[in-house]
């Protein structure tokens, strides 16, 4: 078992990552079988958006503000951890935007891609499933599909729902809908493509992000699962996503 460290510049990170240094055989990342990322759910998504390429397992522990993707840290036992762990595998989304130019660009995200107003007036989206039209026009902040792991993350704090983790589904959630006032969302199935068109885009600029990476202005989204790449997270037996995401559901 080969095993590389990365951390966060945070005090509590970098000692974690001298503490392991110390403790076991670490080799350069691009020889390890294993990244522990030592950090928070935001170096936990950078090292899994690397993993596209490299195909390499992620077993994060936290040492950071939000942790719901880490293990707790320890520096004990480390690699009857690591094979005692239960292995998640993720397939990200895929979003192709084409712009206010008609240039198209693509990007993947892990937890969710999420069209944002730009200006004071509310965005006019038109929804497509599977090229059939749903919603003739959303008046909103904006929209989102998430992931089962972007669940309970954004698409949890708009009053998204949250989805087990291996739920072949996908959750589409407006964000402040204004229009029609009582639509919710929907739930589609995992292998759905939704098709997002902004009306008036010049008057109601749109961006579109997947995760943390922005298009401004666009014009037309689509968003799918990308299937052919699977992403590796382990987690300790007795902490895993699956139970941290029905705990999620009952929480006081």
């Amino acid at each position: 078992m080969k095993i590389a460290l990365t951390a966060t510049d945070q005090p509590k990170a970098q000692e974690a990552h001298a503490e392991l240094s110390k403790r076991y055989d670490i080799v350069d990342a691009i020889d390890a079988d294993i990244i522990i990322a030592l950090g928070g759910d935001g170096l936990m998504l950078q090292c899994l958006k690397k993993s596209m390429d490299t195909h390499q397992k992620i077993f994060g522990m936290h040492c950071g503000s939000v942790g719901f993707l880490m293990n707790n840290y320890s520096p004990d036992n480390l690699e009857d951890r690591l094979t005692a762990a239960v292995e998640n595998k993720l397939s990200p989304l895929r979003m192709t935007a084409t712009d206010i130019g008609g240039t198209k660009q693509e990007a993947r995200a892990i937890n969710e891609v999420s069209l944002l107003r730009k200006s004071a007036q509310a965005a006019h989206l038109k929804i497509m499933v599977d090229d059939r039209e749903r919603l003739s026009e959303l008046a909103c902040d904006g929209v989102m599909v998430a992931t089962p792991a972007g669940s309970t993350a954004y698409n949890l704090s708009v009053h998204g729902p949250i989805l087990p983790i291996n739920a072949p589904l996908l959750a589409l959630t407006p964000i402040s809908a204004f229009r029609p006032r009582r639509w919710r969302g929907a739930l589609l199935p995992d292998n759905a493509k939704v098709t997002i068109k902004c009306l008036d885009y010049e008057k109601r600029p749109v961006s579109a992000m997947a995760d943390n990476f922005e298009i401004l202005n666009v014009t037309e989204v689509d968003i799918e699962q990308d299937k052919s790449t699977e992403l590796k997270i382990l987690f300790d037996a007795d902490h895993n996503l699956d139970e941290r995401i029905l705990n999620e559901q009952f929480v006081n």
